[in-house]
């Protein structure tokens, strides 16, 4: 390399894998973009909360970086060489996003927290399940889910802690 020549590095990224991610996650993002057509209400403020309930302006910003996980879960594990695996892993995998849509509605459209209880108890246990089928076929997309199963833990408890407290 001469002094004149200036070393630019370059990303050798195929276009095709940078669309896949981006449409996986566009996909993990559509239950955010349904929650906000259901935003906290006055009825949300005058529930009874635990002391350990997080403030509201927490939930966006762990949200974010739950679905980019949820996301790029999703990508790693479709562009795994294991496809055998894949009809189930992401069938499971839609499960999951369709019961993750579906709390909102429940919880602050139908101020029904039971409801949104048993939705989150079904959520959790896919995610259970879609932790294990990505896991099969890329470890690395099933490790990434692990944070949204500590996540949705602990909002089943505070679900459950409101339910009680309201009932």
């Amino acid at each position: 390399m001469t002094a004149n020549t200036q070393y630019k590095p370059t990303l050798n990224v195929p276009r095709a894998a940078v669309a896949t991610l981006v449409v996986f996650l566009g996909i993990a993002f559509i239950p955010a973009l349904i929650g906000t057509a259901f935003p906290p209400d006055a009825w949300y403020e005058a529930l009874a909360k635990p002391s350990w309930n997080p403030s509201p302006w927490l939930f966006g910003p762990v949200w974010a970086v739950l679905y980019t996980l949820i996301g790029y879960a999703g990508y790693l594990a479709w562009s795994s060489s294991v496809a055998n695996q894949r009809y189930a892993a992401f069938s499971i995998y839609a499960i999951q996003l369709l019961l993750n849509a579906l709390w909102t509605p429940l919880f602050f459209g139908y101020h029904s927290p039971r409801w949104a209880l048993v939705s989150i108890i079904a959520q959790w246990l896919v995610i259970v399940l879609n932790i294990v089928a990505f896991y099969r076929i890329k470890p690395a997309a099933g490790l990434l889910l692990a944070p949204v199963l500590l996540w949705v833990t602990f909002a089943l408890l505070l679900n459950t802690s409101i339910w009680m407290l309201n009932r």
